[in-house]
This record gives C-alpha cells, structure tokens and sequence, in this order.
C-alpha cells in the first residue's frame, strides 16, 4: 500500500461543546488535537492505511500531547518538526446542531522548514495538501509550496482541500482565493465544501462551479454537501452520491474523514490514477467515503471520532 504524505497543520483545539455556536459566551472548554492535515492522516491510519504527516508543533507540552495523539493513532511522525514558538490553538464553540464557530491563535505551523531530502519519497506515493493555516505565509507556506513543486515533478498523485476559515481570510477572500488556484490547476483530486467551490469559482450552482473548477485545471472534484451526500464532478460526469442518515453532534472533522478515506481507498489500487478514468470504481469509494464522514459527526472532536476500517467497510 503507497503512503499518503499529509502536509499542513496540526493544532489544540479547546472545544466548547453545548455552549452555543456563540464563542463569546462559552466558559468551559476541552482540550482535543485538531488541524486538518493532522486529521486526514489519522483517518488514514485509523482505517488501515499509511500515512505520514509532514508539519510543526511547539516544543512545549501541547507540541508534546499533539505528536503523541498522532503516534498512537498509527502515524508516521518522522518527518514532524518542532520548534521554540508556541503550538498553534483554536478556540471552537458547537451548538446544538453540531455547526461552529472558530478563533484561532497561530503558532508553530508556521514554522515548517522545507526537507529536500523528503522529495524522493514522493514518486509513487500520494500527497494531500491541507491549506487551513499553510497560505497564511511564513516558512509553511514556502515549504508547501516546494513540496507540491517536488510532487509534481515526480509524478505523485496529488490531493487538495483548501479548508478555508472565513476568520482567517475575512476581507482577503480574493487573496486566498488567487493562491489557491495554481493548486487546483494542477491536482488530480480537489475537495470542496459548498461554501470552497463557490467561492472559488465565483459560481453559485453547484454543476457551473465544477464546471469553472475544470476548466482551471481539477480533474476530478469532490463538493462535500453534508447530510446530502457528495457531488462527484469529472470532465465526464456529475453525478451526486448520497450518505447514510445519522443524528450528528458535531461536524469537526468530517470532511477530514471523508477526504481520509478516499485517499486510504486510492492508496490501495496497483496505480491512483486508476480513478481518473474509473468512474464506476470512483463511485464505489465515495459511498464508503460519505460513510467515514457521517460516523464522524456523531461524536465530540475530530479524531476520536474518526472510524476505525470495521465501521466503514462492513
């Protein structure tokens, strides 16, 4: 089975939970490991796969609790670095229905050095790029940027999800919007939420947005639509897959979950590419996809809540 190489954050997330979406009037919170990189490799691990994730933590003991979490949950560690700034938190409410609000205090993730080193790896291996904090600029940001070049130079299946936090983009939606572009050009599998492929693409309609999403360069693209299921959009076909019902509590990391457990999927074939030309076999992986998703929602905080290999493929 190939490694999926996931860059990007890892971060604590104080999580208030039942206290309302408002932030400002939450007075108890939990601690749990969040960062979305972070929660796309422990998807991986959890489900049977191998993964190994490329970010950094504070040399402090939040740095310490987030590396642990990483290495009990099966991932590769190896290649995380840490250094003298404080780990990066978020501060994150969730109401009733499981929706949140974020305030985020950036730390360490942007600390990441480049490794040329890592890019021999990469040849016949996935990366998945997270781009939560890692276009926010800094040393991250210079290193994502190398090692997609590294990836795309060695003919390495890519991923990408733009996750975009309104907190960290207010009044710069055009900015983020411009650096996510030379990505989706290149990637092979683009993840969005509704809100991502609206905005940029600039289109409302869900098909029109795939459609401006194509023509800048995604081959396949996934719109994630909640309790709806997906919309798989390739130059050939749309075709919307739904998901199973459940009573969500809170939807942190569920699209981390999804995007987990197409990648473990992918990284099982004898090529990746498989899926640019098998819609049918692409169809079948999203189904078990929305499923790892839906489980997910069902608990408290991102990685505990992620399934295990039982609960989806049974």
């Amino acid at each position: 089975m190939r490694s999926v190489y996931c860059i990007g954050e890892v971060l604590i997330d104080f999580v208030a939970e039942k206290q309302g979406k408002d932030l400002s009037k939450a007075h108890l919170f939990t601690k749990k490991a969040g960062g979305a990189p972070a929660n796309v490799a422990c998807a991986i691990a959890k489900l049977g796969g191998k993964s190994k994730f490329i970010g950094c933590v504070g040399n402090d003991p939040f740095g310490n609790f987030l590396l642990n979490i990483l290495k009990e949950n099966q991932v590769d560690i190896s290649l995380a670095q840490r250094s003298k700034t404080f780990t990066t938190l978020a501060f994150v409410s969730i109401d009733e229905e499981g929706e949140r609000d974020f305030v985020f205090t950036r730390g360490a993730d942007k600390k990441l050095s480049y490794d040329s080193s890592v890019r021999k790896n990469f040849k016949n291996n996935i990366l998945h790029l997270g781009a939560a904090t890692a276009l926010l600029g800094g040393d991250l940001e210079k290193a994502y940027g190398r090692y997609f070049f590294d990836a795309l130079t060695s003919g390495t299946f890519l991923s990408f999800d733009p996750n975009y936090r309104i907190d960290l983009w207010r009044d710069e939606a055009d900015v983020f919007i411009k650096k996510c572009m030379p990505f989706i050009e290149k990637s092979h599998l683009c993840k969005f939420s509704l809100e991502e492929a609206q905005l940029l693409s600039g289109k409302k309609d869900t098909n029109a947005a795939c459609d401006v999403l194509h023509e800048v360069g995604a081959q396949i693209i996934m719109i994630t639509l909640g309790g709806e299921g997906t919309l798989v959009s390739t130059p050939k076909i749309k075709k919307t897959v739904p998901s199973i019902k459940v009573s969500p509590v809170d939807t942190t990391g569920a699209g981390d979950a999804f995007i987990g457990c197409l990648l473990q999927q992918i990284a099982s074939l004898q090529s990746p590419f498989e899926i640019l030309e098998n819609v049918t076999l692409l169809i079948e992986m999203v189904k078990n996809a929305n499923k790892a998703g839906a489980i997910t929602t069902t608990n408290f905080g991102a990685i505990p809540a992620l399934p295990t290999r039982d609960m989806v493929f049974n």
